[in-house]
């Protein structure tokens, strides 16, 4: 295993993020994380149900917009818990569609009355919106149906969640609440070579435990070997046509020059993806294109 630099695995590729939080033997992680994120409104979460989400949707096209994790509590209120590494075009637009899913299979029940369970969508995030960048401050936006005179919450069963985690710099010396401590975990997990004492409780010892690589089988490291690769390649690439784009708008002196130089560098990485076989959809978070942009090319 010494081939990793890391100790444990990173939150933020898909294979580390789902066994943190995807799998059965890891549900009670899952469940504590909601617990201290939604313990104002939701009480205490019992139990939860990992559900299939590939099952959703009525069109080839909605089975295909998979989100990372999709679970019910005993009330049968549905939660949808995603991971988005890069910036998306329109991904507010993207959370509120997935949250239609979770909405419209409650109507299959025979001799429905259009009651709806609440539906939750809480979105970690690797990226800040732009619109958000001059509140360095806040990293945590809840969302509701809201009355624009009053500020009041006109509906209360459809809620959005999204945490910008580059937002989040506190040290383990400034960690006050277990919310605290959950999000320095999610964002530190893969550069700490232990458990702090900080965070010696029960939930992150299993936790840690259950990240440790050197715990893996040779099935399980191919596994994260692959998920990390992506992230790598995912954040390398981005990182360089941020910087070329840069480049190329301090020579020409103006905003459109970084533009058209992001744009170019984008649709090259697209092009390359495109001949790996890569899925549009992939290609789109990797890019930050459009999905006419990449239709385009192919």
């Amino acid at each position: 295993m010494d081939r990793f630099e890391e100790k444990y695995v990173n939150p933020f590729t898909d294979y580390g993020f789902k066994r943190i939080f995807g799998e059965e033997p890891n549900k009670e992680l899952l469940l504590d994380f909601l617990n201290v994120l939604l313990k104002e409104e939701q009480g205490e979460i019992v139990e939860l149900t990992y559900l299939k989400n590939e099952n959703l949707g009525t069109s080839e096209l909605d089975r295909k917009a998979i989100f990372d994790l999709y679970c019910e509590n005993e009330r049968g209120e549905k939660f949808i818990v995603e991971l988005q590494k890069t910036k998306q075009n329109f991904f507010k637009d993207r959370t509120l569609y997935y949250a239609t899913f979770a909405i419209r299979e409650q109507a299959k029940r025979a001799g429905w009355n259009y009651e709806l369970k609440a539906v939750y969508t809480i979105a970690i995030l690797d990226f800040v919106f732009e619109e958000d960048k001059n509140e360095p401050h806040k990293f945590r936006y809840d969302i509701k149906l809201s009355d624009i005179e009053t500020k009041k919450v006109f509906y209360n069963k459809l809620t959005f969640i999204y945490l910008e985690m580059p937002k989040f710099n506190k040290t383990l010396e400034e960690l006050e609440t277990r919310f605290d401590k959950w999000l320095f975990v999610i964002k530190n997990l893969h550069r700490l070579e232990r458990i702090p004492d900080k965070l010696r409780e029960r939930i992150f010892e299993k936790l840690f435990e259950s990240a440790e690589i050197a715990k893996f089988t040779p099935h399980q490291v191919r596994l994260y070997e692959d998920s990390l690769k992506y992230y790598r390649d995912l954040k390398n690439s981005l990182d360089t046509a941020k910087e070329e784009g840069r480049e190329e708008g301090r020579e020409e002196g103006r905003q459109e020059g970084w533009e058209q130089g992001r744009k170019q560098r984008a649709l090259e990485i697209a092009r390359k993806a495109i001949a790996k076989g890569f899925a549009v959809e992939d290609i789109i978070d990797l890019t930050g294109l459009s999905k006419d942009d990449i239709e385009k090319l192919m």
